[in-house]
């Protein structure tokens, strides 16, 4: 259940006619840039040279579909076309949207006076550094490949590893050792034919070429990402090295709109062919590379190092100081963030429940009905020829972006029917389908830890539950004084698991029944459906806070050094010291699964939601 940051927030005050006037400027000018290219039908004419990124407005993450490229092709341009939308469209659509107080998210921990911030206004304005399971931060500064120890000195043996080599960094490629002048040379020419496509498809294939035994398996590596999601990144990947994503491991995916550095690890693809990719990709940076004879396994981390800047902040210095201190000091609670719940006027825990209760007809209209709020337009008539129709195929046809959640569900319906609406559903890829039953989780998880506080305040009582290893345990009457508020664990519903005795133990049970659920048997007829439970902390207190105000002009320059400007000796803009605005730059280090929004809302002490977010700015800076 790794999550970290997916979505953008900008954290706004109103905005002044400036801004207003801006907003309409940028609008004239994207329309008239789209009738010089007479490009009526508003897709972007830019070259696409990698994965486009996902549009904002997805809850869901789509796999890539294997033998249907054209299909892959076509659904690559229309997801793109629509990544930079009308702002104000974009924030009327929104009105439909969740707010936090609809998914439980409604305390705060701290007393001091919130004030206003931009988060996000540039994507290079959040950067997440992994934190791996042995407390090391990665960062990507080392470009170098490393050399097998083997070739050293020349003999058959070593000449035949760097044929491997060049043939496996370029498939295209035939090698061949010649003597000349006494010296053995060897020789590289491209193959012609079949043969040689052939020759490529095998090469390319990392179990059909030598691997040397004291390599180990695996190459892992750091990936720099920019503006991409961690699966995107993979399949970009994979699609340059083709292979399939599934030789690909990680311990945590990463924000979209963000820079990412985390560490990756490939299955017998060379770190020359790896490295290779640096120079025909954009918005990745591959490095660090070693060679290891294990994988990476999700969850196997520590957590997340954040670098944050807050732009064009109101607060004063006293507000920043004393909201900084109390997210050091107490912390902030362990919400499920926004993300979790989707965007759109469906939640995605309204799918869960019905899952849960074993209600299909419910599943399938949640999924495919027709919904206000933010929607391509292809997918509008799609939900419209379902309510008019009931017929898959009829739209399917309105359908043309087909790996998405509902084109997934309706080609399960033609294949099985529409009485087999169980077997339809598996269609759609097994981590889509559990993340419907977790956001039901999270949204009463979300629900009781409000009432928790509500009731109870920042202080242990007795009848909480604690973690004493892996075991959750109450905290009994004589034994309250030794714990706090960060001691202090709340279930996610599920089988085998105790809950709180007191009154929040009573309000989870209530909270189920009016659900129609029973707590006690969270077993579902489904494996894949039984919900196991789990225990999570109520208060996170960050680790490694740092934070600092400075001022700046222009809010296109960053305001911190990347890895990536680090290596190519970029350095950091020269800030003015009376600028006409200021931002807050704070790092923390966070542990898996906690939101770094959620740490944020406690800072500026407003609603992270899109759809109040999007009532407060329109500007969207790449």
């Amino acid at each position: 259940m790794e999550t970290v940051e997916m979505n953008s927030v900008s954290l706004k005050r109103p905005r002044s006619e400036d801004d207003v006037a801006n907003a309409d400027e940028i609008k004239r000018q994207k329309i008239s840039e789209k009738s010089k290219t007479g490009n009526d039908s508003g897709q972007s004419v830019e070259t696409v040279t990698d994965q486009p990124d996902k549009s904002l407005l997805e809850d869901t993450k789509n796999e890539i579909i294997p033998n249907e490229e054209s299909e892959e092709q076509e659904d690559e341009e229309l997801e793109d076309s629509d990544e930079d939308g009308d702002p104000e469209s974009f924030a009327d659509m929104m009105k439909h949207g969740l707010t936090e107080s609809d998914v439980g998210i409604t305390k705060f921990v701290s007393s001091h006076k919130g004030f206003s911030g931009i988060l996000k206004e540039r994507y290079s304005d959040f950067v997440v550094h992994e934190i791996g399971k042995d407390g090391r931060v990665s960062h990507l500064d080392d470009f170098s490949v490393p050399v097998d120890d083997e070739v050293i000195e020349d003999t058959k043996e070593k000449r035949t590893v760097i044929h491997q080599a060049v043939k496996s960094l370029f498939p295209g490629l035939e090698t061949k050792t010649e003597d000349r002048d006494g010296k053995k040379y060897i020789i590289a020419y491209h193959a012609a034919g079949k043969k040689a496509l052939a020759k490529v498809r095998t090469a390319t294939d990392p179990r059909k070429h030598s691997w040397p035994k004291s390599r180990g398996s695996y190459c892992h590596f750091v990936l720099y990402k920019e503006n991409k999601d961690t699966m995107d990144a993979i399949n970009v990947l994979s699609k340059f090295l083709r292979v399939k994503p599934n030789i690909f491991s990680y311990m945590g995916t990463k924000d979209k709109r963000a820079i990412t550095v985390q560490e990756i690890a490939v299955l017998r693809i060379t770190a020359q062919r790896l490295a290779h990719l640096n120079k025909c990709l954009m918005n990745f940076k591959l490095g660090n590379f070693s060679y290891k004879n294990h994988p990476l396994k999700l969850g196997e981390l520590q957590g997340n190092h954040f670098t944050v800047v807050l732009r064009n902040i109101t607060g004063t210095d006293g507000q920043i100081e004393q909201a900084m201190h109390s997210l050091r000091e107490i912390g902030f609670i362990n919400y499920y963030g926004m993300q979790r719940f989707g965007t759109t006027a469906v939640p995605t825990y309204q799918i869960g429940r019905a899952i849960l209760q074993n209600n299909w007809n419910e599943v399938m209209d949640l999924i495919l009905k027709p919904r206000p709020g933010a929607e391509k337009g292809y997918l509008v008539k799609c939900r419209e020829e379902w309510a008019k129709t009931k017929d898959p195929a009829a739209a399917l046809k309105k359908l043309p972006v087909k790996r998405c959640v509902e084109g997934q569900l309706l080609r399960g319906l033609l294949k099985y029917g529409m009485k087999n609406i169980i077997s339809a559903f598996g269609i759609i890829p097994r981590n889509n389908r559990l993340m419907y039953i977790h956001s039901y989780q999270s949204y009463v998880w979300n629900n009781m830890v409000s009432k928790r506080i509500e009731e109870y305040g920042l202080r242990a009582v007795p009848g909480d539950l604690t973690l004493k290893g892996a075991t959750a345990v109450h905290i009994e009457e004589g034994d309250v004084d030794n714990y706090t508020i960060h001691d202090v664990v709340m279930p996610l519903p599920g089988f085998d698991v105790i809950y709180p005795k007191h009154k929040i133990g009573e309000a989870y049970k209530e909270m189920l029944v009016a659900d129609n659920l029973d707590i006690n048997n969270m077993r579902h007829k489904i494996r894949d459906y039984s919900l196991s439970g789990a225990y999570r902390k109520i208060i996170i207190r960050p680790q490694n806070v740092n934070w600092e105000v400075v001022a700046y002009d222009d809010p296109r320059i960053p305001l911190f050094t990347t890895d990536l400007d680090k290596l190519e000796g970029k350095p950091l803009p020269v800030l003015p010291t009376d600028g006409k605005f200021r931002a807050l730059k704070m790092e923390f280090s966070l542990p898996p699964s906690t939101y770094a929004t959620m740490a944020i809302r406690e800072v500026l002490k407003m609603d992270t939601s899109i759809k109040n977010q999007t009532q407060l700015n329109t500007t969207w800076l790449r």
